[in-house]
């Protein structure tokens, strides 16, 4: 019986050698590896069936634009564009358009247009009431705009608001009634007094922070309640301080005096709404985002200064409720001791919760709804607070950013219900199924995740014992053709989480490193072994990838 014969052994040729132009060898020892075409017809072959998932987002496109597709009328004094546009080519017909991706400032120019029309569709027989109303939701939703900018943009919890306010009302009332200022004086001293309130309360914010710093605003709050409750000279006796100067006449009808009331207060809120955005959108807003809470060392080692512009906010702030305090003092003739009520505050803080912390529009919401609910639904009697408490518990127990939040959170849980779904769908192994193809608008990206699967399928068919032996025993210089193939996929990996050495000697030790791909993000550090020799080190990066390819 004859034996068989054995196979020959596989040689890998360079196809530059035919040229002369080869610069390692010639031939090399090699592994048969598999015909790549046939991965990629075993890939294309199979057609996944096709489910209706959610709907497509819809955009304002308008057309035939030309050469002022690009133009860009911005927010002044920011960089902001009036609106979020994006100039774009149609794919399809090579027509410029524009793309509206942000509709938030139609929506603003409707609210406040609206707000104005109100007088004009309120009923008659509820007119002065709700015109009273709306007087009061000016006010208290343009300090609301501001405390949102101190606890939301500079993460400073400050319960003093009502403070500042309060005390730039009363200081001001007084010196119109002993001195007699005029009413268009009292603004700007309360916004000097909130300013001299602002440097007091802002030093204790650089050594305090969170649930300790909440605890000393409050204590003030309370102070300065006993302080002006109990002076004559604010009008111990008389539960307040009247008789400032106030650009409502008397001699006008009721009706008269509300409406200005009404109007005056609306244009505080609009004053206080750029006030945002002037902080917000513009550089101290921009800080501030780069140093979210839990963050601040990592933004502090990169040089950002968050604690000086989180003073900075609060000080600009403070000036704007210090003017609110002298506002509310000409357009009511005085003040109440019942603006630093700790009810006062706990309103305060249900407004800004309801809406969403953080956010000029939710702060504008939760102040209409309890407002709507304390000073107009008054049939209700105490019911009004049991419904503003249960909205203010729903808000904790099942929102993450109020009631203007439910819209992102809605679309983030249904992205990772899509997920999960898609994920039981073993088939897809990291190639775009057909209905998550539409959510995407550069289409080589799909071709790209098509054959970079087809590619990582075909790879992992070439990693044997052979090619891992062969890597360890060289790992530079000229490999089979197996082991090229899958050296030259790891190569141009992308440079997120792409695996380096350190060195961290003249001779070693070495150790593995992940880079981050974000600049000036340093490297992380893999794990703690560490390699004598640089082969070793070389091999032991081979094999994670290797790990990282068959685990994909």
């Amino acid at each position: 019986m004859s034996d068989h014969a054995l196979p020959k052994p596989y040689v890998w040729r360079n196809p530059l050698s035919v040229w002369g132009t080869a610069s390692g060898n010639n031939e090399a020892p090699s592994t048969r590896v598999p015909d790549p075409r046939d991965t990629w017809q075993k890939n294309t072959a199979f057609k996944v069936a096709t489910y209706p998932v959610g709907r497509l987002k819809y955009f304002l496109i308008w057309p035939h634009h030309g050469n002022r597709t690009w133009d860009r009328t911005r927010w002044w004094p920011t960089r902001r564009n009036l609106l979020h546009v994006k100039g774009l080519y149609n794919r399809k017909t090579a027509i410029p358009e524009k793309k509206i991706l942000d509709r938030r400032p139609i929506y603003w120019v409707l609210s406040l247009i609206l707000l104005a029309m109100g007088p004009l569709l309120f009923p008659q027989t509820q007119m002065n009431a709700l015109l009273t109303a709306g007087a009061t939701f000016g006010i208290f939703a343009a300090i609301n705009v501001c405390w949102t900018l101190i606890i939301g943009t500079a993460s400073i919890f400050s319960l003093a608001t009502y403070a500042v306010v309060g005390t730039a009302a009363f200081v001001t009332s007084l010196l119109s009634i002993r001195l007699g200022l005029p009413w268009y004086a009292l603004p700007p001293i309360g916004a000097g007094i909130g300013l001299a309130f602002g440097v007091l309360i802002a030093a204790p914010a650089l050594r305090l922070d969170g649930f300790y710093y909440a605890l000393l605003t409050l204590g003030l709050n309370e102070l300065f309640r006993v302080f002006f409750t109990t002076s004559k000279q604010f009008g111990a006796a008389s539960g307040g301080l009247y008789g400032a100067d106030s650009f409502i006449n008397q001699n006008w009808q009721p009706l008269t005096q509300s409406m200005v009331a009404y109007y005056a207060s609306l244009c505080l809120l609009i004053a206080a709404l750029f006030l945002f955005r002037f902080i917000n959108g513009k550089r101290l807003g921009r800080v501030l985002r780069m140093a979210p809470e839990k963050h601040e060392a990592f933004a502090a080692a990169c040089g950002v200064d968050f604690k000086r512009a989180r003073i900075a906010i609060f000080l600009l702030t403070s000036v704007a409720l210090g003017f609110i305090g002298g506002f509310y003092a000409a357009q009511y003739r005085g003040v109440a001791y019942s603006i630093f009520d700790f009810q006062t505050v706990l309103l305060g803080l249900a407004m800004i919760t309801i809406g969403g912390i953080g956010r000029a529009e939710g702060a504008v919401l939760g102040t209409l709804v309890v407002i709507f609910l304390r000073d107009v639904l008054l049939q209700l009697g105490p019911w009004r607070y049991l419904i503003i408490g249960s909205a203010m518990l729903g808000v904790v127990l099942f929102l993450n950013n109020g009631y203007f939040g439910i819209r992102r959170q809605f679309n983030a849980w249904r992205a990772k219900k899509r997920g999960e779904w898609r994920s039981t769908r073993t088939e897809k192994g990291g190639e775009t199924l057909p209905e998550e193809a539409t959510e995407s608008n550069d289409k080589d990206a799909l071709y790209f995740r098509r054959f970079d699967k087809v590619q990582r399928d075909y790879l992992k068919g070439l990693i044997t014992p052979d090619v891992i032996e062969e890597h360890r025993r060289q790992p530079l210089w000229q490999h089979s053709e197996a082991l090229e193939r899958v050296l030259l996929y790891f190569r141009r990996a992308k440079l997120e989480d792409k695996y380096a050495l350190h060195r961290a000697g003249p001779q070693g030790p070495y150790k593995i490193i992940a880079f981050s791909g974000v600049r000036g993000v340093s490297p992380r550090l893999v794990d703690d072994r560490e390699f004598g020799t640089l082969d070793e080190a070389y091999h032991a990066v081979f094999m994670r990838r290797v790990h990282d390819l068959l685990e994909s």
